[in-house]
Order: C-alpha cells, then structure tokens, then sequence
C-alpha cells in the first residue's frame, strides 16, 4: 500500500461513488481546504464511501490517494445514525432534542473508530501527520497514537463541545476524553468550546490545563503536551466572490426576484433541515410580523432553504412535518393570488443556485439555537460584493465570534428576533454598507485557507524535530 506524510481521517471521503461505480468529487468546504494541502504533501484520504457494504481496495482519484473503510448496514444504524447523530449529535447542541444512551450504539462507535484508526496507521508513512476530523471520530486519536507513537496527530471538532454539566451526562465521558487527548492539537471553532473541554478534563482527571495546553500523562511515565485551541474554520471566500460576478448567476437572481412577484425585500433562510438551526424560531417570529400587520406579504417574502437532512432519524422525520404544517398555516392566512409569504423549498441546490439566492436575499436570517459556526453566514457575506444586504445572526453561532458587525440575536427571544427582522428590513444603505464591508473584511481575510494553515502551522510545532 501507499504510504502517506500526510493523511486526513473523516466519516466520509471526498469524492462520491455515482451509479456507475465511477467517482464524482464532493462539493464539500473541508475538501476544499484540504485538496491543495494533500497535494503538497502526498497525502491519503481515509473515510467510508457512504453506501453500506461497500468493500473497495485503495485507488487513486484525481491525485487523491483514497482509502475506503467499510461499514455493514448495522454498523451505519448504529454507529452514524445512532451513537453520532442521536446521542452525540443532541447532547452536544445543548441537549435541544433529548440524546439517547444505547450500549449496543456505543460498543459499535468503539468497533468502527477502531477500524478508521487502524486504516490511518497503515496507510502513513514514518513520523507522517495525521489530521483526524469530528465527532464520529472522537476515539481514533487515542487508538491511533497507540497504534503508531512516531505519528503527529491533531483532531478538528467541528460541532460546538458542551459545558461539563452537559457532557457529564454521557456514560461514555471518560473514554471519549481519552480518545480526544491521544491527540497533539485539539481543534475547536469557538474559545468557549476549547474551554469547556479543558474544564471536562481536569474534573475528570485533575490534569494540569495552563493557558491552551494540558499535560497527559505517557505510558513511560512522563507527560506530553497537548494544545486545546479556538481555530474557527471557514470558506473558499474567493470562489464564491468569483460566482457572485458572473453574469449568468447575476441574471439567476434577478429571475428569482421576478419569480417572486419583486417584492420590496427578500428574507431568505438556509439550512440543513435540523433541530439545532432554529427554523420553527425563525417560521414564528416571522407569521407574526404578518398577523400583526407589520408585514405583508406584497412588500416580503421569506424563501426557506431546508435541505433534507438523516431522514431516517425519527426527530427530523418529526421535525419536517411540523415545519411543513407551520409553513402551510401561514401561506394559507396570509398568501394572495400574486404574492406567497413563505417559499419553502425541501430539497438541494448546487452551489450556483446558492449563490444567486443569496444575491436576490436582502435579509439573511441565521437564527441556529446552537451551531458549531455556521458557514451559510460567511458564505452570504462573501457573495455581497455591492456591501449591501443584511445579516441576521443568532449569538449562539460560532460565526457570532467573528461576525460582530451582524445584527446579533436571541433566537429563543421571539419578540427579539421580529425587532431584528424589522430593523435589517429598513436599515438604511449606508448603515447597510459600513457593517457589511467590516463582515466581509472578516470573511475574506480568514479564509477556509487560512484556517487549516493556522492549524497544521500549530500541530508542526508539536512534532519532536521542532520544539
């Protein structure tokens, strides 16, 4: 087999297996702030190609060296779709949606991380560094170190980590801890997740924590240190601008507009269809703006993205029909003939289709009640090239770290959020204009680039050779 200096470990690959057994590569932002580093340092892929009982030998694709892990129908049940996204998944939003404990889920989570570790360490080279990604893979940094001590290894979290009264919840606690500490660098979007791990560990194991580093104890009796730090991730800035000054998407939005009967504002919403991102919030706050006549329907439309999400997940499947009830209540009170107050679109888009719904969006609500960062907000800003337009952004966002110049929200505060939606919908050019040029400032300088050059700079200075 290929041996790798530079090998990155993921619940799934970067490229999709089509119909006809050939691959297409995934749109995805890690692939994209990936690529250009696996390139340089002939690097391997290590990730489920996300069909059930698929067996693949390693192959190249695209200059990608691609290492396929194989999960069972019952291993995806229980290891994806329950310990990740039923009890990981809520009790790291802040418990949003009740998480469940099942034994079965976790003894397979402990197997499939096992095998993911056990593929890394065969595919790096000697000394090669490991970039291990989220939460499916909480235990592979642990399991790769013992493994293979000569690798530097570093860990991304990319969904919020909760406060210790949350996280203690979990039987498992200690052992994911573990696993997330046989790591060099500990990745996390916002400072306060970084701390509320360090503050998990010394509870659970009175561990020295100073500034970002915790001291772990080695198996020869010494210690090592390992970093726990903010590097909050983000976009190819420069791609979306580029589609933002093409002629077809800009002529896309002005058909998308006129679609829409021209209405005097266009608030828009994207989503993955999710408890987490505040949809119901934003549907409430926004009939009432209708039923109270602050609103009507001839001067504003909201257009609500919410692609399908773990369909087969009992919650979303609850979660979908109370969202199209909502959405059918207010259109049916408040639609006329030529104007509908809710267009609500259950389905995908390619990123030029984005790109010019974000162009036709005078008003951008992210209203998430929890959100590791939410990169649907710097892609917004990213494509404003006029520095018009307005962005509505819950607080509890990790985008709401860097994105201060947005008109910052209480989700959960309905009224709040109805005075913000009423502000953005008449703030003034020029006011539009000084906060949007300090976000995309932001977005533009701290790109998706810059994110994974700032971490792999922080997990080189972890290697032997460099201290």
């Amino acid at each position: 087999m290929t041996q790798a200096d530079f090998v990155v470990v993921a619940n799934r690959l970067p490229v999709d297996r089509d119909d006809e057994g050939g691959w297409r590569h995934s749109p995805g932002g890690l692939v994209t702030a990936l690529e250009p580093v696996m390139r340089k340092r002939d690097g391997a892929w290590v990730g489920w190609p996300g069909k059930a009982d698929l067996e693949l030998d390693p192959l190249e694709v695209d200059g990608i060296f691609i290492v396929p892990v194989a999960l069972s129908a019952a291993e995806v049940e229980n290891y994806y779709e329950g310990f990740s996204n039923d009890t990981i998944w809520p009790l790291y939003h802040d418990v949003i949606a009740a998480p469940r404990y099942k034994r079965i889920w976790w003894d397979t989570y402990v197997a499939v991380n096992r095998r993911f570790a056990k593929a890394a360490a065969d595919v790096a080279a000697p000394g090669a560094t490991v970039w291990v990604q989220d939460y499916q893979l909480q235990l592979v940094p642990a399991l790769l170190r013992e493994l293979r001590p000569d690798l530097t290894i570093g860990y991304f979290h990319h969904i919020p980590f909760p406060a210790y009264g949350i996280f203690a919840q979990l039987p498992w606690r200690r052992q994911v801890l573990e696993g997330l500490l046989g790591a060099d660098v500990i990745g996390f979007q916002r400072v306060a997740d970084a701390g509320n791990f360090a503050r998990a560990v010394r509870r659970q194991f009175h561990y020295e924590t100073r500034a970002s580093g915790i001291r772990v104890p080695t198996p020869d009796g010494g210690t090592r240190l390992a970093l726990a730090k903010a590097f909050p991730i983000s976009i190819d800035a420069d791609s979306y601008v580029e589609l933002a000054q093409r002629e077809d998407v800009r002529a896309r939005a002005a058909e998308i507009r006129a679609s829409l009967g021209n209405p005097r504002k266009i608030l828009l919403g994207v989503d993955r269809l999710d408890y987490t991102k505040g949809i119901r919030h934003r549907l409430k706050a926004f009939g009432e703006l209708l039923g109270d006549g602050s609103l009507s329907v001839e001067d504003v439309t909201l257009v609500q993205v919410a692609s399908p999400s773990r369909e087969r997940v009992e919650a979303y499947m609850q979660l979908r029909d109370e969202i199209e009830l909502t959405v059918g209540r207010i259109n049916g009170d408040h639609d006329t003939m030529g104007h509908t107050a809710i267009r609500y679109l259950h389905q995908a888009y390619p990123r030029e289709e984005m790109v010019a719904l974000y162009l036709a969006a005078d008003v951008m609500l992210v209203t998430a009640l929890r959100d590791g960062m939410n990169l649907v907000a710097k892609e917004y800003v990213a494509t404003r090239t006029d520095n018009r337009g307005v962005l509505v952004l819950s607080e509890f966002a990790g985008a709401a770290d860097e994105l201060g110049s947005a008109l910052l929200i209480n989700p959960h505060d309905i009224d709040g959020v109805k005075d913000a939606i009423r502000r953005a919908i008449d703030m003034p050019a020029a006011e539009q204009g000084r906060r949007m040029r300090a976000l995309r400032r932001r977005v533009i300088e701290h790109d998706v680039e810059d994110w994974s050059r700032s971490f792999l700079t922080a997990l080189d200075a972890t290697r032997p050779d460099a201290r």
